[in-house]
């Protein structure tokens, strides 16, 4: 692996295998620095997180104290029940937690079956419950969008202008529905934050995050900007061939 200089976080470029691996090594980091038992692990949805727990499992990386003792939730979800396809929750379960045997006591979903201002309620008081005030995710996955967003923070959305302070919300996304996400002020309030995005698709969006002028309002990603330190941004050489 390369690293690539930036000052949206740490840029490691190289190929899948490597990258899934380096993802195992923050994440065994990132367990090691959190309170004990209080390990909170946020996944999210799109192919390269479905191809990153195909890998998990099917190498057995993730050791068994890691899936017994961490709680598991996502960044973002559709407010859309988990038996959908397009539920992240829902996927994350049935490609990893699932066949990984994550206890159910262990797994904390977004509570899509109510409207979403409850639903974001509900969850703010679940995580401040197991992070404690002004915490949000120990570790947090996230992958970025064609059009630079991340998490559900998409170009020109109403949590981008003022999430109020609060570390989740929900907003209608035009033409996507109504969406459940970490906010900018809780992704600054992460310990450590994992961005994948592989493929050549993702070689224009990346060049306008890192290389790009400042517009978070239109350049979503660049939101991460403000936690640099604690951002590490896994790309492959496709996806770097503008970096």
């Amino acid at each position: 692996m390369r690293e690539i200089p930036s000052d949206h976080g740490r840029v490691l470029a190289g190929d899948r295998d490597e990258l899934f691996a380096e993802a195992l090594r923050l994440t065994l980091g990132a367990r090691a620095a959190a309170r004990p038992g209080r390990f909170i692990w946020a996944l999210t949805g799109g192919s390269t997180p479905a191809a990153f727990y195909r890998w998990a499992v099917d190498t057995g990386a993730l050791p068994a104290d890691l899936v017994r003792g961490t709680h598991f939730t996502v960044s973002d979800e559709r407010h859309v029940l988990l038996d959908s396809p397009e539920s992240n929750f829902g996927n994350a379960e049935r490609q990893l937690l699932e066949p990984l045997g994550v206890p159910t006591d262990r797994r904390h979903p977004w509570m899509v079956a109510w409207p979403v201002a409850e639903a974001a309620e509900a969850y703010r008081r679940t995580m401040l419950i197991l992070a404690g005030p002004g915490r949000a995710y120990d570790l947090c996955f996230l992958g970025m969008g064609d059009d630079c967003h991340t998490a559900s923070l998409f170009p020109g959305t109403p949590l981008l202008r003022d999430d109020g302070g609060l570390l989740f919300g929900g907003q209608e996304v035009p033409g996507k529905g109504w969406r459940l996400t970490i906010t900018p002020s809780g992704l600054r309030a992460c310990g450590c934050v994992v961005v994948m995005a592989l493929g050549a698709g993702k070689a224009d969006a990346l060049h306008r995050v890192h290389r790009g002028p400042l517009d978070e309002n239109n350049v979503p990603s660049q939101v991460l900007r403000a936690c640099a330190d604690r951002v590490v941004w896994l790309v492959d050489e496709p996806a770097a061939v503008r970096l």
